[in-house]
């Protein structure tokens, strides 16, 4: 696999539009950077260079030709609670370990996309990733509340609710007016106006202004000083007391970036009709993690506003995101100052707004027409989002949505399963009159059991169960003919059914079971156990 599929012509394709589309995706990134990299305590120029590096690197490397990555909601509530949980257990090295994880899941995501996961990861069911992503909202709205009354950030959604009533009483009125006023302008500057001028550029011209206008140095709490430059390098660093702590979180960013990006991917793949390269956008998403962790800025993914931005302003290959990289770096590297004096209200209100969109609304509001289960699994997520932690919620709920899948298979594969004794009062579907009068004949002395299609463990209990109620024929007979697969912990089943009817003194007859047929069977010794007198090719030679 090639690091990039990138020709020249990729690159020199749609100059224009391509500019054009950067140009645009930087504008709306600045103040999302901004935003993310205060939130999550790491500073404003955390966040600007977590969108140069890992933009540039994912574009670059990516399989996503219009897709444009940075620090996005999900993965900012996730660093979050890294740099807290490693700063305050040590304050020394704390950060340098928290940069170790970013680091760390760079390379889980490279090494994912060479065992060609990338088609396994969007296989998650739609219910977990809308509980997931609705969770990430309310995160995000709970820990941003309090920066709006004019407070710092609690460290989880717990304590936000617990410091509530004391900040509402509490609240920088001046801080409050601007947050509201700043929400109010995000919601109503859309349509025309909002691709003229993106919104988050508006309120932060109308927020940085105020405080020139109306002397509010003073009064309101800012972004502060920008230092210009590059980035400082954090060089990695594995403590043994902590490798489990590092490995978990590095996994919880690596799988939650993955699921962010290719899930993005997607939506670009519909607007452009394209085709994205799973495996390809893991080690672009993972090379820019490596390098953002090297340089002290936040992991990112695939940002799904930002994509759609670009493709809609014109962008629709890998220049617009390197585009949108450099005009950042134009700014970290000497136009900083211009944005010191935004208030931190203007960019709580733009965070909850993220958080609002992250929140999946189209689900709930049709959650009245869909089953309750789906329902109940979505809020399972959510709640496990909100109150534990993100790769917990995923795992439990793909388990839960599993378990009914399952089921839902165990059913279908039971209905290819036919079971004749000679005593039913119609012909059954999959037996012809021949066949019937045969079993017929019998006295139930003979009984077939027919599998005509797809058998795996799912099928397993219910299998067994039928099995138990046909009475006590002499001959079983057992045929494969037309199922497409047997799994091995069916096999074992049909093992231990076959001891148990031959315990009881019945005789066991295969049918398809010719030496290149059933590798399964073979293996397990099944063709031995039942004899190779007793293995026929077809129902009539085993019947008579």
């Amino acid at each position: 696999m090639q690091f990039t599929h990138y020709s020249k012509k990729d690159f020199s394709h749609n100059l224009y539009g391509n500019i054009i589309g950067g140009v645009t995706t930087a504008i709306i990134a600045l103040p999302l950077a901004l935003a993310f990299g205060i939130a999550s305590g790491a500073g404003a120029l955390a966040g600007i260079y977590s969108a140069i590096l890992i933009g540039f690197f994912a574009a670059f490397f990516g399989g996503t030709s219009s897709q444009i990555s940075g620090p996005t909601g999900p993965m900012t509530v996730v660093m979050t609670v890294v740099f807290i949980e490693f700063t305050s257990q040590y304050p020394d090295h704390g950060m340098y370990y928290a940069f170790t994880t970013v680091v760390l899941s760079g390379v889980i995501q490279i090494l994912m996309g060479f065992m060609r996961l990338g088609k396994y990861i969007v296989m998650v069911p739609y219910p977990v990733v809308s509980g997931f992503m609705t969770g990430i909202g309310i995160i995000i709205i709970s820990l941003q509340v309090a920066p709006l009354l004019g407070f710092e950030s609690a460290a989880n959604v717990v304590q936000a609710f617990k410091n509530l009533p004391q900040q509402i009483a509490n609240a920088n009125i001046i801080e409050l007016a601007l947050g509201l006023v700043s929400l109010i302008v995000l919601f109503i500057w859309r349509g025309a106006l909002d691709k003229k001028i993106p919104s988050a550029v508006v309120v932060l011209l109308l927020g940085t202004s105020s405080v020139f206008m109306f002397d509010l140095e003073k009064s309101v709490s800012v972004v502060g000083a920008i230092e210009a430059g590059l980035p400082a390098f954090s060089m990695p660093v594995i403590n043994s007391d902590i490798a489990l702590d590092l490995l978990y979180y590095s996994l919880m960013l690596a799988v939650l970036g993955a699921i962010d990006s290719l899930l993005t991917s997607l939506v670009a793949d519909n607007m452009t009709k394209q085709q994205h390269h799973s495996d390809r956008e893991l080690i672009g998403q993972g090379l820019g993690n490596i390098f953002a962790g090297l340089f002290s800025a936040l992991p990112g993914a695939g940002a799904t506003m930002r994509t759609v931005v670009n493709i809609k302003a014109g962008g629709t290959g890998p220049l617009s995101g390197i585009v949108h990289s450099i005009i950042l770096l134009s700014v970290a590297l000497g136009f900083g100052f211009l944005f010191e004096s935004i208030p931190l209200a203007v960019l709580s209100a733009i965070l909850i707004k993220v958080g609002i969109d992250i929140i999946d609304w189209p689900f709930l509001l049709r959650a009245n027409k869909l089953p309750i289960f789906t329902i109940a699994l979505m809020l399972i997520v959510v709640f496990i989002t909100v109150f534990i932690d993100l790769i917990t919620a995923v795992f439990v709920g793909v388990f839960l949505k599993n378990i009914i899948v399952i089921q839902r298979l165990s059913d279908l594969e039971l209905g290819q399963i036919t079971i004749v004794t000679g005593f039913e009062e119609t012909l059954p579907e999959q037996v012809n009159e021949n066949e019937y009068s045969i079993l017929k004949s019998s006295n139930g002395k003979l009984a077939l059991v027919r599998i005509s299609g797809p058998i795996t463990y799912a099928v397993s209990r219910g299998l067994s169960k039928r099995l138990s109620q046909i009475g006590n024929p002499s001959t079983l007979l057992l045929e494969f003919s037309s199922s497409s697969i047997i799994g091995i912990s069916t096999a074992l089943l049909l093992e231990q059914e076959i001891k148990n009817w031959q315990a009881k003194g019945a005789q066991v007859k295969l049918i398809d079971t010719t030496p290149n047929d059933r590798a399964e069977i073979k293996q397990l010794g099944i063709v031995e156990l039942v004899g190779q007198q007793n293995c026929y090719e077809s129902f009539i030679a085993a019947a008579v």
